[in-house]
C-alpha cells in the first residue's frame, strides 16, 4: 500500500508505504497474496488492507503530516480484485468509532474474507457457462471489452455464488479493490468506476451501463449488489467524519472516484491517442489510448479514465516481476546489479537460445510452465547456464508483447535514428 501527496504545483511533498509479507506478518502472505493448495485459487486476506490502511495514516500522523491542508483525495487499487459486505456493513462504515483503528471495527464486516484477486485462475467453468449464455466468447468481447477471464468479477462473483448460495445471499454490495478503499474513505459504499468496471465482463463498454444477459448468467440479484457505475473522474463526496476526528482531515476534503492500477497508469503518464507504453509491474501490461476500438479474443478494451468517450487497450502477462525476481534469486543471488551484469554479459538475441517463463497460468498466451528452446528449435528439459537463462527470460517476455501487441493491430512504429 503506497501513498503519496502532492501540492498544487504537483510537487511530491510526502511518500511512503506498507509492506503487506514484512509489515503485516499475521497475515502470512508472499507477496501480498494466498496461493492455494490448487496452485490456481489466489486471495488476499480483506482486513490486511484496512490493516495497511490504518498503519500508513498512523506513520502519516507520527511525522506531522498535515492532514488538515489535504483538498482531495483519490487512489487506484489492483484490477479485478473484489470485496464483498456483510449485510448491515454500511451501517457499521458509517458509525465507525474514531476511538478505533478501522480494521477493529470493521472485522465482522465481510461475508468472504479472503478476496479473489488478480491472479486467481480458478473459474474455468464460470468462463466458459458465461460466454455459452450471450451467444460466444466474441459476443461477450464486443458488449463487454474482454472475452471471459478466470480473475474477472463477474466468474469471480458466479463461482462464490455456485459454491457458496449462503454467503452471497448474506452479501449486501460487492466493491472492486479500487471502490473498496474509496468507500474506506467516503465511509459509505463508493460506486464503481467505468474504467476498472471494463475489467469484470459486465459492463457494456459503449453504453457504460450492466449488462443483464451477463449479470444474469452470473448470480442473481447482481445490479443491486454492484450499485450505479461512475465516471472515473467522479467526485463522490466529502471525506468520512472518521478521519476528520481521528486524523484531522479537512470535512471539505473531497473524495474522487477510485480507479484500477492500470487506468490509473494510462492517466498519470499523460498518454495521448497513438501513444503506447509498457508497465513492468507484478503483472507486465501494455496499454494504449484509442478511439475506435475493435475488442478481439486477446486482450482487453477498457473505458478511457480521463475521457469517458474514447477507450483504452490493454493487454495484461500474469507472470511478469515475480516471475523476474525468481529467476534472480535462482541465477543472481538475489542481487539486481549481478541480474544486469549477466543479461549485459550476453549478446542480444541469445545465441538463439529462448525461454517462456510461467510459473502460474499465463493470461496471454494461455500456458503455464518453462518452455525453453535451443538455436536448433529442439526443447530443453534442464536449465540454461545462468546468464543464458537471465536474457532468455528477459528477451522471452519482451518478444511476447510485440507478438501479441502486433496481433491485435498495434503498429510498432520504426523511428528514424537520426529523429
Amino acid at each position: 500500500l503506497k501513498v503519496i501527496a502532492i501540492d498544487e504545483q504537483l510537487r511530491v511533498i510526502y511518500e511512503d508505504n506498507v509492506h503487506f509479507d514484512k509489515d503485516l506478518p499475521e497475515f502470512k502472505t508472499q507477496g501480498g497474496v494466498c496461493i492455494h493448495s490448487d496452485r490456481l485459487t489466489v486471495t488476499s486476506p480483506v482486513l490486511m488492507w484496512v490493516k495497511a490502511l490504518d498503519m500508513i495514516l498512523e506513520k502519516m500522523k507520527s511525522s506531522g503530516f498535515n492532514f488538515s491542508q489535504v483538498r482531495a483525495l483519490s487512489g487506484a487499487g489492483q484490477q479485478h480484485g473484489s470485496v464483498y459486505w456483510k449485510k448491515g456493513s454500511i451501517q457499521i462504515l458509517k458509525n465507525a468509532s474514531s476511538e478505533l483503528p478501522l480494521h477493529q471495527s470493521l472485522k465482522g464486516c465481510f461475508s468472504v474474507s479472503d478476496s479473489p484477486i488478480w491472479m486467481d485462475s480458478s473459474t474455468g467453468s464460470q468462463c466458459r457457462a458465461l460466454e455459452r449464455a450471450v451467444g460466444g466468447a466474441q459476443h461477450l468481447a464486443s458488449a463487454t471489452g474482454s472475452r471471459a477471464y478466470e480473475r474477472f468479477t463477474g466468474n469471480q462473483i458466479a463461482k462464490i455464488y455456485s459454491q457458496n448460495p449462503e454467503v452471497y445471499k448474506q452479501t449486501e454490495r460487492i466493491s472492486l479493490v479500487s471502490s473498496f478503499a474509496a468507500s474506506l474513505f467516503l465511509g459509505t459504499y463508493a460506486p464503481i468506476d467505468y474504467s476498472d468496471g471494463s475489467g469484470m465482463n459486465l459492463l457494456q463498454i459503449w453504453e457504460k451501463a450492466w449488462s443483464k444477459p451477463c449479470l444474469d448468467a452470473c448470480a442473481p440479484g447482481l445490479e443491486e449488489r454492484l450499485g450505479c457505475p461512475v465516471p472515473s473522474h467522479s467526485v463522490l463526496g466529502p471525506i468520512s467524519p472518521y478521519y476528520s476526528q481521528r486524523y484531522g482531515f479537512s470535512p471539505d476534503c473531497k473524495i474522487v472516484a477510485f480507479t484500477g492500477d492500470n487506468p490509473a497508469s494510462l492517466a498519470g503518464m499523460r498518454l495521448q491517442e497513438g501513444d503506447i507504453a509498457i508497465s513492468l509491474g507484478t503483472s507486465d501490461t501494455l496499454f494504449l489510448w484509442i478511439q475506435e476500438p475493435t475488442p478481439a479474443l486477446e486482450g482487453h478494451i477498457l473505458c478511457n479514465p480521463v475521457d469517458s468517450q474514447t477507450y483504452m487497450a490493454l493487454l495484461c502477462f500474469k507472470n511478469g516481476s515475480l516471475m523476474r525476481e525468481r529467476i534472480r534469486d535462482d541465477c543472481a543471488s538475489g542481487s539486481w546489479d549481478e541480474f544486469s551484469k549477466a543479461l549485459s554479459s550476453t549478446v542480444a538475441g541469445n545465441s538463439g537460445n529462448l525461454g517462456f517463463y510461467f510459473d502460474v497460468m499465463e493470461i496471454t498466451p494461455e500456458a503455464v510452465g518453462i518452455h525453453r528452446f535451443n538455436r536448433d528449435n529442439q526443447k530443453v528439459v534442464s536449465s540454461f547456464p545462468k546468464e543464458v537463462e537471465i536474457r532468455a527470460l528477459i528477451e522471452g517476455q519482451f518478444m511476447a508483447k510485440r507478438i501479441h501487441a502486433e496481433k491485435l493491430g498495434y503498429k510498432v512504429c520504426e523511428y528514424d535514428e537520426k529523429l
